[in-house]
């Protein structure tokens, strides 16, 4: 067997796919199963007073809230709440609930946990029984422990529901740039971006600058190279040490330029720009050294930079901007001369620390004055650089949060490209239930957050990251991140810093990179810079001739026909078609559903014997969640309907 088939088998055998929930009507061959079962069937939903723990409340003092189910409601304050479920499988599960918060009237943190692992929401001011999302999680196979952890409390719930979460239609995201003048070069990369996402991700990698590395900045590369044979597809950069100041050039435009031309990649970049800390007394010309200068908050940094008078013409904070934009400008115009693109994430992370309230709170001094200075801010760099200075290279990407106002710092879809997070979870927050070492979840409730933000228009990416997550925990928790990008490492030998092993698991990252999931800088197209959109298009021709007994037939995008064969058992020969669960004559997405709903309500569903023959394709030992993945990777084209083992060939013959 080859070894793409090899590589793809391997990723079905470590991942397990959530179960979904159907959307349209179930077909008649799905036959009820009246068999008992200790599995718990979705949606479930409890009263909120019959949670372990709960205290039955009727009002809330003098306050009433009318119209709750049931007997009454649960009031969390005192002791935590909490229920079991059961599931068959490893699996994403959306966590919804009934409440009211009559306590803060602004909003307050509530906080989950999944069997230990705790996740804060904010839930704002209900004097009204409200439906609230707590988010998609991860519920492992077996029993389940759901807890309302009382640190913060005084949220009543009147009932709480868990439902199979919804597979993400990743088709809905766009190809078209927000700039309609984007060059040629610029919309190409968009469509192949938009090619991949939802079936693959893309190794990323940010270079030092400045000097590190005693100069060698290919340093990372070379290290990933070294430990998993491959070089990763996007080169991440910073103009940072372009800027009115100090600023030097450490030949980050030219190696930018050299990476999309010479070696076929792909580059993103930030901008840490910097503002003098006195600014007060600074004169706009006035070379300024790097110590006295920042790009942190007011508050953090002590600076008399006012980011509110950016936006006001005429002020001396708006001089200063502009000649800060003229400079990145003379870099970029250099890549677009080249015809290179860029993805550029300028003023990224404003909303980190939670800036939720304009007081210089938030990291960087372009977020420390609200979401609305921030997004003028936005859309004035946008106007600057497409119509004052004419670029049309530029993927716009917008880094978001997921609090429960981030939407109010979007500036809006005719301004963004690519919606990014920036994954920090090894010290703080980590929500896999350990204290230390690499974290390997895909971190979905971010992911969901994202998504929604566009409601699934715009792609979603990691930006920036401490640990790249386990190929098997992004497709388990359906986060499929358009790409991934580690920071910079600070350590000569690798161990100091991102891609150290107090960061990095290197064997689940060797095993991302020389996936056939994760595409490397040897993977891109070499067409990628004239990238149509029609070769994901075209029809797919696959003659059958290595299944015997088979019938010839071709797979076309977007639909694969059948494949017939035939299994004896008990002496009778019965055709089968491989994957065709439903047995409607196609092997698609709908059949790995059904397959799923069979796993996961199995007191409701089951497929017919006939059906079970057909979708039984990975390992000939009965149905599994493996079978669905094995389903949706020829759906998404990872791999051949020719490529489904017969029931003779073991999957475990291949490990």
């Amino acid at each position: 067997m080859n070894s793409k088939l090899k590589k793809a088998f391997s990723l079905i055998s470590a991942t397990v796919m959530s179960a979904v929930s159907i959307s349209a009507v179930l077909p008649v061959y799905a036959e009820k199963d009246t068999t008992a079962s200790k599995m718990t069937t979705f949606p479930y939903t409890i009263e909120g007073e019959d949670l372990e723990g709960a205290e039955l409340w009727t009002s809330i003092y003098e306050n009433q809230i009318p119209d709750y189910s049931g007997e009454g409601f649960t009031y969390l304050t005192g002791g935590n709440l909490s229920f079991n479920v059961t599931v068959p499988e490893d699996g994403m599960y959306q966590i919804s609930a009934k409440v009211a918060q009559i306590l803060d009237k602004d909003q307050r943190q509530q906080t989950i946990a999944v069997n230990g692992s705790e996740y804060t929401k904010h839930v704002p001011y209900y004097d009204k029984w409200t439906d609230f999302d707590f988010g998609i999680v991860r519920l492992q196979k077996g029993e389940n422990t759901i807890e309302f952890l009382n640190k913060y409390g005084y949220m009543a719930i009147d009932t709480v529901t868990v439902s199979v979460a919804e597979k993400k239609d990743y088709s809905v995201a766009t190809s078209e740039t927000c700039d309609p003048d984007a060059t040629p070069e610029t919309k190409s990369l968009m469509k192949y971006l938009k090619s991949v996402y939802g079936k693959h991700t893309i190794a990323g990698q940010q270079e030092i600058y400045g000097g590190g590395h005693k100069n060698n900045y290919e340093w990372e590369n070379e290290f990933l190279e070294k430990l998993t044979g491959k070089v990763p597809a996007i080169r991440g950069m910073d103009f940072m040490n372009y800027n009115p100041l100090y600023g030097w050039d450490d030949g980050s435009t030219e190696r930018g330029i050299e990476w999309v031309k010479e070696r076929n990649g792909i580059l993103t970049a930030s901008w840490h720009i910097n503002v003098p800390i006195d600014f007060d007394n600074y004169e706009l010309g006035d070379e300024v050294d790097w110590k006295k200068c920042t790009y942190q908050n007011y508050q953090a940094s002590g600076s008399t930079f006012n980011t509110a008078n950016v936006i006001k013409e005429g002020t001396k904070e708006r001089e200063y901007f502009e000649e800060a934009m003229k400079m990145l400008a003379e870099q970029l115009q250099k890549l677009q001369d080249e015809n290179v693109p860029i993805i550029l994430r300028p003023l990224h992370e404003a909303q980190g620390n939670e800036g939720n309230y304009g007081d210089g709170t938030s990291w960087f001094w372009w977020g420390d004055r609200g979401a609305e200075v921030y997004k003028e801010l936005w859309k004035l760099l946008y106007t600057t650089l497409t119509e004052k200075y004419n670029l049309h290279n530029i993927i716009w990407e917008f880094n978001s949060y997921d609090y429960s106002n981030s939407h109010t710092w979007y500036p809006g879809d005719e301004y963004v490209d690519i919606v990014a997070y920036d994954k920090y979870n090894v010290e703080y927050n980590r929500g896999d239930g350990k204290n230390s070492g690499p974290n390997l979840i895909a971190i979905s409730s971010k992911f969901d957050y994202l998504f929604k933000l566009t409601n699934g228009k715009k792609m979603v990416a990691m930006a920036e990251n401490d640990t790249v997550p386990a190929m098997e925990n992004m497709l388990i928790e359906d986060a499929n991140w358009l790409y991934f990008c580690p920071w910079y490492d600070g350590g000569e030998d690798g161990g100091t810093a991102f891609l150290g092993e107090a960061y990095q698991d290197h064997e689940e990252l060797t095993k991302m990179y020389q996936s056939e999931y994760c595409i490397t800088l040897d993977e891109l197209p070499e067409n990628l810079y004239s990238f149509t959109g029609d070769e994901e298009e075209k029809p797919k021709t696959t003659t059958t001739t290595d299944l015997k007994p088979a019938t010839t037939t071709t797979t076309t995008s977007g639909k694969t026909t059948d494949v017939s064969t035939t299994t004896t058992k008990g002496g009778i020969s019965t055709p089968v078609t491989l994957g065709d669960a439903n047995e409607d004559g196609n092997v698609n997405i709908s059949d790995a559903v059904l397959i799923m709903q069979s796993i996961s309500n199995p007191s409701e569903y089951k497929l017919t014997k006939q059906g079970e023959e057909n979708a039984d394709v990975v390992d000939g030992d009965g149905i599994t969640n493996s079978d669905a993945l094995a389903i949706q990777l020829v759906e998404a084209k990872l791999l051949k309907i020719t490529d489904l083992p017969t029931t003779s060939e073991k999957i475990g013959n291949l490990s």
